[in-house]
């Protein structure tokens, strides 16, 4: 259960966003100045893993003037300074002088999760670090924004989204194309569920291709990383700098190419693309019951079926393509075509599917801390989704067909293949439903 401050806290919040119509920041009639809330209307926010997407995230929730930074956990000792640093010159601007020094830094996450003034954390560390600190935090009541893909294994994904249903917390999937990228994606997934383009019957995912093993050779550990901490529940290996990179980084460190870590390009970009067709196909809540990896035959490359009879291709352009019996609609974040090229102009009535929409998704986030609301791409969504990636990747490595029961999340009749939901953790780290 949570606190008497916790629970006291989200109270006010939720009171202060039904009062104001759910707003970006309480207004100056209640709380003074408009652009500065009030310390009881803050939210305050915690930081696991500060890379390059850690960074980008904590610049994109300091635009937003009720965001409290109260601690960063980051296992690299630049990285974690420098996260401390851009948190205190947000606050420093908030309150209006140079010099604010309230941001504590850890090397260990869970020493964060401890706080009990915590109210929300932003996890972007690498994959294999997403479900144990993702089941900690909403077992701590904390609300939680997580990059996407969301899981390294399918028992993750569907334990995290039990978790959060479960706790009652506010969480955020990092897929961010159902909200930005000019609304494309949103109008795209719009007209295909209001039939523009008939009754679908494929849709074309275009997104890299599976993770691999990891064979790089081993490198001096830097003093300035927790190498150990960094590894977690992947095992043992030595350090090398494409995976956990030196200091502050300005690139994306290549641990995506590797099993231990992630599932390649069909979790990182499939993450985003494969959402999409989920979100069009009507399947946030379900998911494909075939899979098929290439054979060079009847499968020229990794298909899926829906029970519905809809089949989707993994291959073409990259971004999304969904052909119907009336045309096409295809989208990526620089476009959106149709053929025929009229369906783009046509009105979605009132009496119509009407899709979730929301601006930014970070934004979307902070709004429903406040309101209590589902944002827009929930534990649920990224679970469905990232399921969808790691099917097809079980069907690449093991080059195989396989059943599966979007509902019972297991495989049909084939035992060795849900021995492949999850994967060993090297301890003591374990990951309890």
């Amino acid at each position: 259960m949570p606190n008497k401050k916790t629970t006291s806290r989200r109270t006010f919040l939720k009171k202060s966003a039904v009062f104001a119509g759910i707003p970006t920041i309480v207004p100056s009639s209640v709380f003074g100045n408009a652009r500065r809330p009030a310390p009881s209307a803050r939210i305050t926010v915690g930081v696991i893993g500060s890379g390059k997407r850690g960074h980008t995230l904590m610049r994109g929730l300091s635009g937003f003037g009720e965001i409290q930074f109260v601690a960063i956990a980051e296992v690299e000792a630049n990285r974690r300074a420098s996260a401390k640093k851009l948190a205190e010159a947000h606050h420093s601007r908030q309150k209006d002088k140079s010099g604010y020094k309230g941001v504590e830094t850890y090397g260990d996450f869970r020493k964060l999760l401890a706080r009990k003034d915590l109210d929300a954390v932003v996890i972007a560390t690498p994959d294999h670090w997403h479900a144990i600190p993702v089941v900690a935090a909403a077992r701590a009541k904390k609300d939680i924004y997580c990059e996407k893909p969301l899981s390294l294994t399918i028992r993750e994904a569907r334990i995290m989204a039990d978790t959060v249903k479960k706790e009652g917390v506010i969480f955020q999937t990092g897929s961010q194309q159902r909200s930005e990228c000019g609304g494309r994606f949103h109008r795209a997934c719009e007209l295909v569920r209001n039939g523009r383009i008939g009754e679908i019957k494929t849709v074309h995912v275009g997104v890299g291709g599976p993770s691999q093993d990891c064979n790089l050779p081993e490198q001096p550990t830097p003093k300035d990383a927790d190498w150990n901490m960094w590894l977690g529940p992947a095992p043992l290996r030595g350090y090398h700098e494409a995976l956990c990179p030196k200091g502050v980084h300005g690139h994306y460190p290549a641990w995506r190419n590797y099993k231990p870590y992630s599932g390649g390009g069909m979790t990182d970009w499939g993450a985003h693309h494969f959402d999409i067709a989920q979100w069009g196909l009507g399947m946030d809540e379900s998911g494909p019951v075939e899979i098929h990896a290439p054979d060079g035959k009847e499968f020229k490359q990794l298909t899926y079926r829906y029970a519905n009879g809809v089949v989707m291709y993994h291959g073409g352009a990259n971004g999304v393509l969904f052909t119907g019996t009336k045309g096409t609609i295809e989208v990526n974040r620089g476009l959106l075509r149709s053929d025929p090229g009229g369906i783009l102009n046509e009105k979605i009535g009132d009496d119509e599917i009407r899709l979730y929409k929301t601006g930014h998704h970070m934004r979307n986030w902070v709004e429903c801390i406040r309101s209590r609301k589902d944002p827009i791409c929930t534990a649920e969504i990224g679970c469905r989704s990232v399921t969808v990636c790691h099917l097809g990747n079980l069907a690449f490595w093991n080059k195989c067909s396989l059943k599966w029961d979007p509902k019972a999340y297991r495989f049909v009749g084939n035992d060795e293949a849900n021995t492949w939901l999850d994967r060993k953790r090297r301890g003591p780290w374990k990951l309890e439903a």
